[in-house]
């Protein structure tokens, strides 16, 4: 896809509970743009308080966009979220509107602005053998002998990403080529769109803060009903996003592995761990400017401002803070 031929983008991210949601409302309300949801989460239907779904009148208020598009039970990649992604640019786009993708998959931003890698596919034998594999020697063994191959690769995965460790290890054994220096080497290639990336700062400890204040409110406002409608519903617990944050815990309560209090606990924990995975992700990134939210909007306005070139008599009213 040409750059010149698409709409300049506006890309707010950074990790969970970090304001995200809430700049990308005030600036789309601001630019008159509309927002894509960049949250592997917020993608399926049915499955609104944990995920942190906007509020409807913050639906209703800005239009939304790749929220409650699939069912739990649908698979849904990188590669779809760029294919639907891309077809909402241009939708947006020919409406006279402007673009902010916000959400904390990483995965998804870059899949966006650059592409997917052109790694090969695995035959299906290596596939099979290194499931087999991972069924006889565990998650975080199997993670280890990624390491030994590819340790940054390796240190950008979780063990229960077991998808994404067979994957690497696929990769190598068709190749020889660590994937993360085929990403590396992605990476240079040119960008699909021209964009500015605002990573949300937080302090690390009102973070974490948040984050456990955010799954107390989730926990009040009926996430464990939401766990026992889907499984009433028939979507299993083994399902891709059943073993989303909040899900996976809840679920283990029912089956009665833990208490609910352990449950929440673990939500809490588990939340801030990917938390932290998240920055490390983004952090990578140098072209991000981060800056804090509501602290800097008047900085963080300026910056999306100049970059989408607004003249100050077209901002149809909206062009001071």
């Amino acid at each position: 896809m040409k750059k010149e031929a698409c709409p300049r983008l506006i890309i707010i991210c950074g990790p969970t509970a970090s304001g995200k949601s809430a700049l990308a409302l005030r600036l789309a309300q601001q630019l008159d743009a509309e927002i894509i949801n960049a949250d592997s989460m917020q993608v399926y239907k049915l499955m609104n308080i944990g995920t942190a779904k906007p509020a409807p009148e913050h639906l209703a208020a800005v239009r939304h966009h790749l929220i409650d598009i699939v069912r739990p039970d649908e698979p849904f990649s990188a590669a779809n979220f760029m294919e639907a992604a891309d077809c909402a640019i241009k939708e947006i786009a020919a409406r006279g509107k402007r673009v902010i993708v916000v959400g904390g998959t990483g995965l998804y931003i870059r899949a966006l602005l650059q592409g997917l890698v052109d790694s090969p596919s695995g035959a299906g034998e290596i596939r099979s053998r290194l499931q087999q594999e991972a069924r006889e020697i565990g998650n975080q063994a199997m993670l280890e002998k990624l390491r030994n191959v590819d340790p940054d690769s390796a240190n950008q995965m979780h063990s229960n990403n077991l998808v994404r460790i067979i994957r690497a290890l696929e990769v190598y054994e068709l190749t020889g080529i660590p994937l993360s220096r085929s990403q590396q080497e992605h990476r240079f290639s040119q960008e699909r769109y021209e964009a500015i990336k605002i990573g949300v700062k937080r302090d690390r400890k009102a973070l974490y803060a948040a984050i456990d204040a955010r799954v107390d409110t989730m926990m009040s406002e009926g996430l464990l009903e939401e766990v026992q409608a889907l499984l009433k519903a028939g979507y299993s617990p083994e399902a891709k996003s059943m073993r989303g944050i909040g899900y996976k815990e809840l679920t283990a309560f029912l089956a009665g592995k833990y208490s609910l209090h352990e449950a929440v606990e673990l939500i809490k924990r588990d939340t801030r761990r990917y938390a932290k995975r998240q920055l490390t992700w983004f952090n990578a990134d140098k072209s991000l400017i981060w800056l804090e939210y509501p602290e800097d909007f008047a900085t963080i306005f300026y910056h999306a401002f100049n970059f989408m070139n607004i003249q100050e008599d077209s901002a149809h009213g909206k062009s001071t803070i």
